[in-house]
């Protein structure tokens, strides 16, 4: 295979590469690669498939590569480096999708990690979503304050599905364990319950972490709790 022959099988294999149709002679001159005449490709695109880098599928078709052609083409012609600019820009999209993705499990993680430790309602806002996400509804309702009083217990369902993430908007909350206690909060549907909260980062995402019970709580069991959580939140580990 001569210099002429080897750019050629890179030309028709970079059409193919992009069609995934047959590629013909006069497509080869469209492209004005070879400042050659058409029956000089044709002869040259012959030799090619009868030394077995090209196939013909149908007698009027183009050709395609083979497995010959394309190891040539990898061990003569690949530049990887003309597609870097494409590549990084869909990596870079897909590497976001990637860590916003890891970031929420880690959020979910924790929260359940935390309503399993405590018999309460943990919550935390999610990154990259802009929302609130709870689990231990059940933790709570089983508290006797709540199945003595059906009022409770549907102020606090109320709160949780409908207005958490306004709850969380309204209290001071840092690195800090900080306790609202009844009345400290802004909901009268939840004034029987209190709140211990704290907050997290990961990378460039803040948010928050809490626990949501009745006001007879144990303050002291949830802030270890809570504590321990975020800094595993916090760490990543």
């Amino acid at each position: 295979m001569n210099e002429r022959q080897s750019r050629l099988l890179k030309a028709i294999i970079d059409q193919f590469i992009g069609t995934a149709e047959p590629v013909g002679s006069h497509h080869i001159i469209e492209a004005g690669t070879f400042n050659v005449s058409c029956a000089t490709v044709r002869n040259e695109m012959r030799f090619l498939g009868e030394e077995g880098y090209l196939q013909q599928p149908h007698v009027s078709a183009g050709r395609v590569p083979t497995a010959k052609g394309y190891r040539v083409y990898v061990n003569q012609h690949l530049e990887p480096s003309l597609h870097e600019k494409d590549v990084r820009k869909k990596f870079d999209t897909l590497r976001g999708q990637y860590f916003q993705r890891k970031d929420q499990e880690r959020v979910f993680d924790a929260v359940a990690m935390l309503a399993h430790m405590t018999p309460n309602v943990a919550f935390a806002t999610v990154p990259h979503k802009h929302r609130v996400y709870y689990l231990g509804l059940a933790n709570v309702l089983r508290q006797p304050e709540f199945q003595t009083n059906p009022s409770f217990a549907s102020g606090v369902v109320e709160v949780l599905e409908d207005h958490l993430a306004d709850v969380v908007d309204s209290l001071k909350i840092d690195e800090k364990i900080r306790y609202y206690i009844g009345q400290e909060h802004i909901l009268p549907q939840i004034q029987s319950c209190s709140i211990v909260i704290t907050d997290y980062k990961i990378r460039d995402e803040r948010g928050v972490l809490g626990v949501l019970g009745p006001m007879r709580m144990d303050y002291g069991y949830n802030t270890v709790a809570l504590d321990m959580v975020a800094d595993l939140l916090r760490s990543g580990g």
